[in-house]
């Protein structure tokens, strides 16, 4: 009996070491949209920041931002290729010109070129230029780029902004899906190791 339980501490760490590694390859994966919130609104014609916040080695040097509504159909492009680099600003300005007013927005933080979605912002509302109501969004970043946008929403549109590429290179099909190859990479690992456990 005390042979089997010491030739089955070996697999045991063994097992435990692989899902160690397994797991932390996705550990610096994360995208936090901070701004804006459930309780925020936005008035036409005032500037309001969008603040997030993202893992340093996930892989994702840019992002695009389109805002949509619950209630409707219709997208807006927003910002297409918005910096996220290491030394990047973490907020970008947004003024809003002849948008509808609506309490049902929400920001889509997104790779449009093959439709990897990062993140979405909680619902938040936008009010008419001529609102009684007061905007709560927070002052706007006087570092951070100011993006208009004058169209409701439509999905023939072009982006209210394209910004360069951080790194002035090309956006590959691939890019933002290294994470994903180390993981199918690391599963076909453990499913070798495992077979070859079982056989042992």
């Amino acid at each position: 009996m005390l042979p089997t339980r010491l030739s089955l501490a070996p697999r045991a760490v063994v097992s435990l070491l692989l899902t160690f590694l397994a797991l932390s390859a996705h550990a610096s994966a994360y995208f936090i949209v901070e701004e804006p919130t459930a309780s925020t609104q936005w008035k036409n014609g005032q500037a309001a920041p969008v603040k997030w916040d993202k893992g340093v080695l996930d892989g994702v040097d840019a992002f695009d931002l389109e805002m949509a509504r619950l209630g409707s159909d219709g997208l807006t492009y927003v910002a297409m290729n918005v910096d996220t680099t290491k030394n990047a600003n973490k907020v970008l300005n947004i003024v809003l010109d002849n948008i509808p007013a609506g309490d049902d927005y929400f920001l889509v933080f997104l790779n449009s070129t093959h439709g990897l979605i990062h993140g979405t912002s909680d619902r938040f509302t936008v009010l008419a230029k001529d609102s009684s109501s007061n905007a709560n969004a927070s002052s706007p970043d006087s570092s951070a780029s100011t993006v208009t946008v004058t169209s409701a929403p439509n999905p023939t549109n072009a982006w209210a902004t394209t910004f360069a590429l951080p790194n002035g290179a090309v956006r590959l099909l691939t890019q933002g899906l290294e994470s994903a190859f180390l993981g199918v990479a690391l599963a076909m690992l453990c499913s070798v190791a495992g077979a070859a456990w079982t056989l042992l």
